[in-house]
């Protein structure tokens, strides 16, 4: 598969943040570190398996460190980083327009389907 890193900046974006829950997961770990059960609940609809393959994915791209306390049981949590905190914020924009317009969303949807 070809890399669209060398594309634009929304190439690039796109890149680290693309697909249905990377955004949600950014979104639940913006303010405080946070365990993965934790994060499968405040998600909701996601399976374990792609949950840890998108946590996989947003580590590797310096997103979020994974802590583990090497503690016995074990204990082990996620947690945003420099990178990840100005990511968030380019997201917020985002989130701000579909608190304006879910209503509107909505409604055209279901007028729809």
């Amino acid at each position: 598969m070809e890399s669209r890193l060398d594309g634009c900046g929304l190439d690039v974006a796109l890149e680290v943040v693309g697909g249905k829950w990377k955004p949600l997961v950014i979104y639940h770990l913006r303010g405080e570190p946070r365990r993965f059960g934790e994060l499968r609940r405040l998600i909701g609809g996601i399976s374990e398996k792609v949950l840890i393959q998108q946590l996989r994915e947003l580590t590797n791209d310096g997103v979020i460190v994974r802590r583990d306390y090497q503690e016995v049981p074990p204990r082990v949590d996620y947690i945003m980083t420099d990178l990840g905190r100005t990511l968030a914020e380019a997201l917020k924009p985002l989130c701000d327009w579909g608190e304006s317009h879910r209503s509107q969303v909505i409604g055209l949807r279901s007028a729809t389907g």
